[in-house]
This record gives structure tokens, C-alpha cells and sequence, in this order.
């Protein structure tokens, strides 16, 4: 069965994801080894995109309905990777979800050693949409540091720097107070790259030792307990993301 066959719809590989079958990498490996029909018919190609109505089924076994798109905030602890496997072998975040919790992927990443806001959702073009940065949201984080900080040092990554041939976007950072050997400062990033507040601190001569998102664009990490999970009602991200109900998303 061909891609050009099912005119109109979603990729399959999608809608399987968004069903909670699996992940689109692993549907594509499905679909290789002959184990998807689309309308009693076996797909060749995880290109096929699927008209509203039709019915799939994955080793014989009809597949239900995609759900709609969810929202959802948890409290990384840290410990925890931020990938479905590991190939260290390390715990991961979706391995110690809350039970109940459909397939989700996450929204942006914490790396193993920082905690805090990770915002998780059942649709990967919402989570695209959401981790890039020209969505505006900005990433709040509070950090503590090992060693001496004064807010002239946090004033010099106003301007965006470059660290090692990489470029940072300006970081509004505010220090917050001096304990003994240790600092505590608050940074709102709009990009988020990989170890990019860690990368700053010690550009600026200090070592984190505490790293934890309080804030991911308007939601808030609030008193959710470390470990915990709940679900941004449909109304709420819909009037954030300017969505209109009953389009796209909602």
C-alpha cells in the first residue's frame, strides 16, 4: 500500500504514537517487519498517512482511536535521564512515572543531575512546538552555586556570549543570596541548549551544585511534590498556546 493511496491524514507512524501504541521510531520499525494492516491491508512504508475512519491493527490486535492532545507537569527528581532507554543502563524519567500515565514524551529535557519542571505530553508536534525557541517562552531556573558570586558577574550574560565556539541568546540572571561558600541566583533562559546554565556558571567562575526549573514559559513547578505528576487542563494550554477549541490540538 502506497503514501499516495491514502490521500489526505496523518502518517501512520504518528497516529500509532498518539494512540500509545509506541514510539514513531519503533512504529516504523513495526511497520518494516509486517506487522501493521491499514483497512486489511499490510503497510510497506511508515510514510502511509491514514484516513480519518480507517482501521489499523498491530499484530491482528485493532488499534483505538488516538486520544487528544495532553499536557502535563512532573517534578524530575534528580537521578534521572531524560530518554525512554538509557544505554548506561541509568533510570530514567518515563521508567518512574506516576502509574496511570499514558505515553508520553517530554517537552525540552533535564539532564540527570538537575530537577524540577519537565513538561510531558502524548503529541510530538506539541512538544516541538513547545521546545523551540522562537515559541518565546522563557525557561526560569533557580541555582545554587559553589564559590563567590556578585551580580556584576551575572550582569555580563545581558549581552549573550560565546563559549567555546558556541553562541548563548542574553540570560537575565538576579542574585539572590550569599551562604557562606555557596550562592543562590535565578536565570530565565529562552533557549535552553544542552548543560547551557551550567556552561554559563563555570564561563563566569563558579560550579553548580544545585540546578532546579521552576518555570517553563506560563507553567509554574509550584508545590508539586518531587516525583509527582498532573495533568494542565485542556482549556488552560489551549488559552496559552492561542488555540481555539475544537482546532488543532484541541
Amino acid at each position: 500500500m502506497s503514501d499516495k493511496e491514502a490521500g489526505d491524514g496523518d502518517r501512520i507512524a504518528k497516529v500509532l504514537a498518539r494512540a500509545g501504541v509506541c514510539s514513531r521510531r519503533d512504529a516504523e520499525r513495526l511497520i518494516a517487519e509486517g506487522r501493521v494492516t491499514v483497512d486489511g491491508e499490510k503497510l510497506s512504508t511508515p510514510a502511509f498517512k491514514v484516513k480519518a475512519g480507517a482501521k489499523i491493527t498491530v499484530d491482528g490486535k485493532p488499534v483505538k482511536e488516538p486520544e487528544r492532545a495532553r499536557l502535563f507537569r512532573y517534578h524530575k527528581p534528580k537521578g534521572l535521564v531524560t530518554t525512554h532507554r538509557d544505554e548506561k543502563g541509568r533510570a530514567t524519567v518515563f521508567e518512574n512515572l506516576p502509574a496511570g500515565m499514558p505515553r508520553v514524551i517530554s517537552i525540552g529535557r533535564l539532564d540527570y543531575n538537575s530537577e524540577g519542571l519537565l513538561l510531558l505530553t502524548n503529541d510530538g508536534d506539541l512538544a516541538r512546538k513547545l521546545e523551540l525557541p522562537s515559541s518565546g517562552w522563557i525557561r526560569r531556573y533557580r541555582v545554587r552555586v559553589f564559590g563567590k558570586l556578585v551580580q556584576a558577574d551575572l550582569d555580563r550574560l545581558l549581552k549573550g556570549i560565546e563559549i567555546e565556539g558556541v553562541k548563548y541568546q542574553p540570560v537575565e540572571a538576579k542574585l539572590d543570596r550569599q551562604q557562606g561558600g555557596n550562592a543562590w541566583a535565578t536565570l530565565a533562559l529562552k533557549e535552553g541548549k544542552n548543560r547551557e546554565v551550567r556552561r554559563l556558571m563555570e564561563h563566569i567562575g563558579v560550579k553548580v551544585n544545585r540546578l532546579i526549573r521552576v518555570t517553563f514559559g506560563p507553567f509554574h513547578l509550584g508545590q508539586l511534590k518531587e516525583g509527582d505528576a498532573d495533568e494542565i487542563p485542556a482549556k488552560v494550554f489551549r488559552d496559552q498556546l492561542g488555540i481555539k477549541k475544537g482546532v488543532g490540538w484541541a
